[in-house]
C-alpha cells in the first residue's frame, strides 16, 4: 500500500536492504519515494548480505507533493540481496512506499 511508508531518520546515507530466500535473476527494480535525491542500488549474490556491488546510481527529480516513480531497468542481474542507499535527500527526511523487483 502507497499510505504505509519506511522514513528516514534525517540523516545521510540511509539504507535498506532487501532479501530474497535464494538467488534470484532480476531485470527490473521500482522504486515509490518521496524526496529521495540521489539513490544507488547494489546487489549481493551472497548468503549473507555483504559484499555488494554497485548495479545504478541516479539522481532523482522531485515534484512537490508527487511520489517519485523510477525504474530501473538491470541486465538480469543475479541478487540474494538488494540494498538501497539513499546518498541525498531535498529535505531532511524521506520515505520508501514501494519497492517492487521483477524478473
Amino acid at each position: 500500500s502507497s499510505e504505509t511508508f519506511w522514513t528516514t531518520t534525517g540523516m545521510f546515507p540511509q539504507e535498506l536492504i532487501v532479501g530474497f530466500p535464494k538467488s534470484v535473476k532480476i531485470s527490473r527494480v521500482t522504486i515509490e519515494c518521496y524526496l529521495v535525491h540521489t539513490l544507488r542500488i547494489e546487489r549481493s549474490i551472497s548468503t549473507a548480505p555483504v559484499d555488494f556491488q554497485l548495479c545504478v546510481e541516479k539522481d532523482l527529480q522531485h515534484i512537490e507533493g508527487q511520489l517519485q516513480i523510477e525504474e530501473f531497468p538491470l541486465s538480469d542481474c543475479q541478487a540474494t540481496y538488494l540494498r538501497f542507499i539513499i546518498k541525498s535527500a531535498f529535505d531532511h527526511f524521506v520515505s520508501v512506499h514501494r519497492v517492487m523487483a521483477e524478473g
